[in-house]
């Protein structure tokens, strides 16, 4: 064989195996049953749709029972199989019993997507013992206590699946998300080495760090300070293409990356480049944060309450420049 065809019959294989992968994406979840925490809304779920898409009957868990009862309508109108189940699962009592549920209703269970979270904005000086408690709570115990309760199942299905939804705040402490991130960071942490612990087993882990979606969501998170301007960066920054990623776009990329057993995603260009910045040059990425901070609300004239991002509206948002997130907000059960 000539020299010049070698590069030919290796494009070709790369390209066919290529392909193979995919379409093995595609399959390997029909007739499954996954378990999404935290599924009732945002990308959550958009997860469970994207999981019913390719085949799997799904399960999904929030607190808030009206938004789940939604969502599992939205799921059962698509012709998904859907099991809803009202569950605080920061109460680790409250793990053990929904995942034998899932398994008595749907008769196993092959993927575990821990989703569930909450976000909490405003500067250092608002901060409390309890914020600390209640992110890490809701960002990480809740996936703890899901994971070891499922563990046997996933065990038992004989190439199950884990994937953990962190963020780029698991990798980069922005300021003014300091709890946020903390629990984001030690989230990362469990699953990256959970995926070590556990591949002898036959369960893949998949670690998930998206950067900024256009999910909705700054209409249910939680701000301190001056309220009204933390909420307006933040829900601009969330809505803004080219910087916030397309919900749908990245529960396609979550879906494929769980299916194939990839270890870990940076979802979104501006997330890739900023943690490829901040692992070359960490001292740099830290002096930019300090200049940030400076360009961010101070305390003066704010609140050390909470207050929800809906009840925090302003000129600048609701505005044309969150339009693209208020459609979001619409479309994935955030209203």
């Amino acid at each position: 064989m000539g020299h010049w065809r070698l590069p030919l019959v290796g494009l070709a294989l790369g390209t066919a195996l290529g392909l193979r992968a995919r379409r093995g994406s595609r399959t390997m979840l029909r007739g499954r049953v996954a378990l999404v925490t935290g599924g009732s809304r945002g990308l959550g779920l958009e997860l469970a749709r994207e999981l019913g898409r390719r085949g799997a009957s799904v399960a999904i868990c929030a607190r808030d029972p009206e938004t789940l009862d939604r969502a599992a309508a939205d799921l059962e109108r698509r012709g998904i199989p859907a099991l809803a189940v009202a569950a605080d699962v920061g109460d680790a009592s409250q793990a053990a019993p929904l995942v034998e549920r899932v398994v008595a209703h749907f008769g196993s269970l092959d993927v575990l997507v821990n989703n569930a979270g909450t976000i909490s904005v405003g500067p250092l000086d608002t901060l409390t013992h309890t914020d600390l408690a209640d992110a890490m709570r809701t960002n990480f115990w809740d996936a703890v206590s899901v994971t070891l309760a499922a563990l046997p199942f996933l065990r038992a299905s004989g190439d199950g699946r884990v994937v953990n939804i962190v963020s780029l705040g698991g990798k980069i402490a922005v300021p003014h998300l300091l709890a946020y991130s903390a629990s984001k960071f030690a989230l990362a942490g469990f699953s990256e080495g959970l995926a070590a612990e556990v591949r002898a087993t036959g369960v893949m882990v998949t670690t998930v760090y998206p950067g900024l979606m256009r999910t909705g969501s700054p209409r249910n998170a939680l701000f301190k300070g001056r309220h009204r301007a933390e909420y307006a960066w933040f829900s601009i920054s969330d809505a803004l293409p080219g910087l916030a990623m397309n919900v749908s776009r990245a529960a396609r990329r979550i879906v494929t990356g769980c299916a194939r057993g990839e270890p870990s995603l940076v979802l979104s260009l501006p997330a890739r480049l900023a943690v490829a910045a901040h692992a070359a040059l960490p001292g740099a990425t830290i002096r930019l944060l300090i200049l940030v901070n400076r360009l961010l609300p101070g305390i003066r004239g704010g609140t050390t309450r909470a207050v929800r991002g809906r009840d925090s509206e302003s000129a600048w948002s609701p505005s044309i420049l969150t339009r693209p997130g208020e459609r979001a907000a619409r479309t994935q059960n955030q209203v």
